[in-house]
């Protein structure tokens, strides 16, 4: 017999039990606890507003979704559980979808049938090591590694604008410059550079930080100065982080056919624990 699943905004007494079921599954689900954590809220200054969703079996739990910032699913969430939630996320007019590439298509051919378009579709091997088992990495000689300052924006505009169009990523810059430089600014606070010659040369984002686990995203060294140990200083540097937070573990994304990011993280410890598919819409 079919359950009988209502679907609503999760309420702040939920949170518990909400947090108690995704840690079955934590890296996972990540994306969505740091969510929950958050929901109403800003993670930090400047960010959009969690946005999660309950289904609910009676007033059991049965499961959870992340509307905003990301658009992620709970690990595992079984057929009606997702069926229960779709009318609401064909409600999304645009979002960035980041779950398992097997669960992917289960939600995304819905919304193209209703005419959202895919303006990035793409795999990418999801990596995770606890944070104590990374080495220590010390810069190359007149490079240091430091908290991102106010003085850094330029340069880290300049760095996530050059990343996207690596990727083949729209660039919101063009028709947002204000706004895209006050994205930019809010991410400082969880911001880690390696310096060099008094100007970032990589830069990385703690943009989930939670005990469950961190999230580094925005990893991203200039061209010029490639292969010469900064990427590897400054993720290590973001998991000596992690580890003295208490974080259980640190995990990352790295774009399919990237061997190079892939070769630098298994060096550092990291192992591959998931296939995603992120797919960017309106």
């Amino acid at each position: 017999m079919a359950r009988r699943l209502t679907v609503r905004r999760l309420r702040t007494r939920e949170r518990a039990a909400a947090l108690a079921r995704l840690a079955a599954s934590p890296h996972g689900n990540l994306l969505v606890i740091d969510a929950v954590h958050a929901s109403g809220l800003g993670t930090f200054p400047g960010d959009a507003r969690s946005d999660v969703l309950a289904a609910l079996e009676g007033r059991e739990l049965a499961g959870v979704v992340s509307l905003q910032p990301t658009l992620a699913l709970e690990d595992g969430a079984p057929p009606d559980v997702l069926d229960a939630f779709l009318p609401h996320l064909l409600a999304l007019t645009a979002g960035l979808l980041k779950v398992r590439a097997e669960a992917a298509e289960a939600v995304w051919a819905p919304l193209r049938r209703v005419g959202r378009r895919a303006l990035l579709d793409r795999y990418e091997t999801a990596y995770a090591t606890p944070p104590g088992e990374v080495p220590a990495v010390a810069p190359p000689p007149g490079a240091c590694v430091r908290a991102a300052r106010s003085g850094d924006l330029e340069a880290l505009v300049h760095a996530a604008r050059a990343s996207l169009r690596e990727e083949h990523r729209p660039d919101p810059f063009e028709g947002d410059p204000v706004g895209f430089r006050r994205w930019v600014a809010g991410r400082l606070p969880r911001a880690t550079v390696v310096e060099e010659d008094g100007a970032p040369r990589f830069v990385g984002y703690a943009d989930v930080q939670r005990a469950e686990g961190w999230l580094l995203q925005g990893v991203y060294t200039w061209p010029e100065a490639r292969r010469r140990g900064l990427a590897a200083a400054g993720v290590a540097a973001l998991c000596r982080r992690a580890r003295a937070a208490g974080a259980a573990h640190v995990q990352l994304a790295v774009v399919e056919g990237n061997e190079a990011a892939e070769r630098l993280y298994e060096r550092l410890g990291f192992r591959p624990f998931a296939r995603l598919r992120t797919i960017l819409f309106g």
